[in-house]
């Protein structure tokens, strides 16, 4: 933590870096970060209200609450897997913690989060979706995925330096890893014979939660967050103790 405070220069420089060139060479440049979640909110809104007339009311709030955070975890995992790979010449140049480059990515998908709220709060409001107090909660709701998604990204990232095939598999796992996420659906039709199965799902209490504090307008799971947050501590106390001792050979393998 002391090391990656000392380069916290060089982190905030990688993620500006990461978010510029996502929208290098296009005319709208970094605006395409508002109008891509404006986008989806329009696509899902004619699909759910005119071509598959959904039961629940609100669908397509429903859906764009749940699915904001997940494309947050899900594109810090697909794009931090080749994070070290990718910039193998700077890692062979110079030193620096290499927890840098994937912490990087998962900043800028997260920078990106907040920025898709300039939508997602004016879109609640016009579908009358009701805001309550329950709104103080979202910092304790991210702080907690946060802690899910730096370890996670931390371990595919070096990972995927000894066993490269995990980059081409990564968006596939991430895919099934969606349809048991309950983004699509609420928990609540999840068959009872299967819900061990969900409940053994980190990012599903996380994703309810979400919707708990932007569509149902209540306060989440507090217990379920709670346990959620001290195991979340614990894999990113692990996390960096794994990448730790798996990058001193980094430079060599990759």
């Amino acid at each position: 933590m002391k090391e990656l405070y000392l380069y916290r220069e060089m982190l905030r420089n990688l993620v500006a870096k990461e978010l510029r060139a996502r929208y290098k060479g296009s005319v709208l440049g970094f605006f395409w970060t508002f109008l891509n979640p404006l986008l989806m909110l329009v696509v899902y809104s004619l699909v759910f209200s005119f071509v598959m007339r959904a039961q629940m009311q609100n669908y397509a709030m429903f859906l764009f609450v749940g699915l904001l955070p997940w494309n947050y975890l899900a594109n810090s995992l697909i794009q931090g897997t080749a994070s070290l790979v990718h910039n193998a010449s700077l890692v062979k140049k110079i030193y620096f913690p290499r927890e840098v480059l994937p912490l990087s990515v998962v900043l800028a998908n997260l920078v990106n989060y907040l920025l898709s709220l300039f939508i997602l709060i004016p879109a609640l409001l016009i579908f009358k979706v009701k805001l309550t107090a329950a709104l103080v909660a979202f910092p304790l709701v991210l702080l907690v995925q946060t802690l899910l998604v730096i370890p996670l990204t931390l371990l595919v990232s070096v990972a995927t330096v000894y066993f490269r095939d995990l980059q081409h598999i990564m968006g596939i796992l991430t895919m099934a890893w969606f349809f048991l996420t309950p983004v699509l659906y609420p928990s609540e039709i999840i068959p009872p014979e299967l819900k061990p199965l969900f409940n053994l799902n980190p990012a599903a209490p996380i994703i309810e939660a979400y919707q708990a504090v932007f569509f149902y307008g209540r306060w989440p799971d507090w217990a379920s967050l709670g346990w959620l947050a001290l195991g979340g501590i614990f894999f990113l106390v692990l996390g960096f103790r794994l990448f730790d001792r798996f990058q001193r050979r980094v430079a060599e393998e990759i």
